[in-house]
């Protein structure tokens, strides 16, 4: 029995890095502790919590992970710190060292935090031969000497926690599955978090549901691998997506990543008719090589790639497609990285979102012998950028003067207010009195030109 009185009054702040997953779960963290009575930490004030979630998908993230470490420590330096996520998994013993860092939570223990909470805050915590209280000394925590609990083996991560939260945004982000099977030979993931697993249909519906109760209009789907769905339930991905497109009150759904085998031909004609789907992919290419995906182990090639996008645009012409690139992997010669490059140019993609290779520690990809320089990396990475931005710009402007309904969220007082259409086109409304009336409110508009940085279309007119 978790003694609530332990919580009561208390106050935290939070701090995620990496995917829209572990922004899903730290909201729905929040949630947890908001029911527990523990508020949310105003600016200025002192946190008597520090939880920060954690990525670790690339060198540059590990490197974010401990500054974030540090600087939590540093503002609240007498709170109590909690480290989860990929990062904490991976290297739990070296975040633990980190100086003010209390507990570290592996990816199966994360979903026991109200009670790793409620221990630390009722009893003394001890490790070594030091014992602590949490009194919020000023010499707190100065060894560095966490309490680590985290799984030691992938097979061994298999607990689920639910997430379905918003958090500060509009939009619901429901996490429908965890964990990957796929062990690409750049990745680390399948180590942080786990085999694949989901919830039941069930139990997703009633958490759909329950946004709906708390007013959300949209959803977005979480996972890890998500066309994995139902490894753990011999369910469907499908049937998952009809079954949700029944919940009355949820105007919209978007995916949030789909890998391209698992992207099947029934659920793209059934998203194209779909009441509530929306026009709106992310799917990972990684490399427009054959090559490169054999040795990265992606399961499809080009071809089969190309097939999906043209499937799409072919039924959704308004689409809008997003597409994940790795430039500067182990084995992309540069002959590889142009094959990249022209199959790219010639796909009817909108943006791509590109991501330098980081080399991982016990990845299979280390036994590649041939290596990409940072400099041509760099360069890579801004050729594709470049391309990226012309294929978005193009996107934009062809529905510039057209009608379209956006769903608004709420902007701090004084900046521009955004949005975004059926098909993912970011929309600006000027800063004006009684606009945040409009927060989380579908409204038609007619689509004017490109705003100062051309990362949205302005509001010509509301309809």
């Amino acid at each position: 029995m978790i003694n609530s009185a332990a919580f009561q009054g208390k106050k935290a702040a939070y701090f995620t890095l990496g995917c829209k997953l572990n922004f899903s779960e730290t909201s729905t963290f929040g949630k947890m502790l908001q029911e527990m009575g523990v508020s949310t930490v105003a600016k200025e004030e002192q946190a008597d919590l520090c939880l920060i979630n954690t990525c670790s998908v690339t060198e540059v993230a590990d490197h974010k992970c401990r500054q974030a470490i540090h600087r939590m420590v540093r503002n609240h330096p007498h709170a109590f710190v909690v480290v989860t996520g990929c990062y904490a998994q991976l290297e739990a013993e070296e975040v633990s060292k980190i100086p003010g860092v209390d507990l570290v939570l592996g990816s199966d223990e994360k979903a026991r935090l109200i009670q790793f909470l409620a221990d630390a805050w009722s009893e003394e915590i001890c490790e070594g031969t030091e014992e602590r209280r949490y009194e919020g000394s000023k010499d707190r925590g100065l060894v560095g000497t966490g309490k680590v609990f985290r799984k030691e083996k992938t097979k061994d991560i298999q607990s689920f926690a639910p997430s379905c939260s918003r958090g500060n945004r509009t939009r619901y982000f429901l996490k429908v599955q965890d964990g990957c099977n796929y062990f690409c030979t750049y990745c680390t993931i399948p180590f942080a978090r786990g085999f694949s697993r989901n919830p039941t249909i069930e139990s997703l519906v009633r958490q759909a549901e329950e946004a709906v109760h708390e007013g959300g209009k949209e959803i977005v789907l979480t996972g890890v691998n998500i066309g994995d769905f139902g490894r753990t339930t011999g369910e469907r991905f499908i049937d998952l997506v009809k079954a949700l497109d029944q919940v009355d009150g949820v105007a919209r759904y978007r995916i949030s990543s789909l890998e391209p085998d698992l992207l099947d031909d029934e659920l793209i004609a059934y998203c194209a008719e779909s009441r509530a789907f929306m026009p709106h992919f992310h799917i990972p290419l990684q490399s427009g090589s054959d090559e490169v995906l054999r040795l990265m182990h992606r399961r499809y090639d080009k071809a089969l790639f190309a097939h999906k996008i043209e499937l799409i645009k072919t039924m959704m012409p308004d689409a809008f497609i997003g597409v994940d690139v790795m430039v500067g992997t182990r084995g992309e010669k540069p002959e590889y990285f142009e094959e990249c490059y022209d199959f790219l140019s010639a796909l009817p993609v909108t943006q791509m979102h590109v991501f330098p290779y980081s080399e991982r520690p016990g990845t299979a990809a280390l036994n590649i012998p041939y290596v990409v320089s940072a400099h041509d990396k760099k360069l890579r990475s801004k050729r594709l950028l470049s391309l990226s931005d012309e294929k978005t710009e193009a996107f934009y402007a062809s529905y510039i003067g057209q009608e379209a309904e956006v769903l608004f969220e709420k902007a701090a007082r004084g900046r521009a207010m955004h949005g975004f259409t059926r098909n993912y086109i970011r929309v600006e409304l000027p800063p004006a009195e009684g606009n945040n009336a409009l927060d989380n409110q579908l409204v038609k508009v007619r689509l004017g030109g490109m705003n100062h940085d051309k990362t949205a279309l302005k509001v010509e007119h509301i309809l």
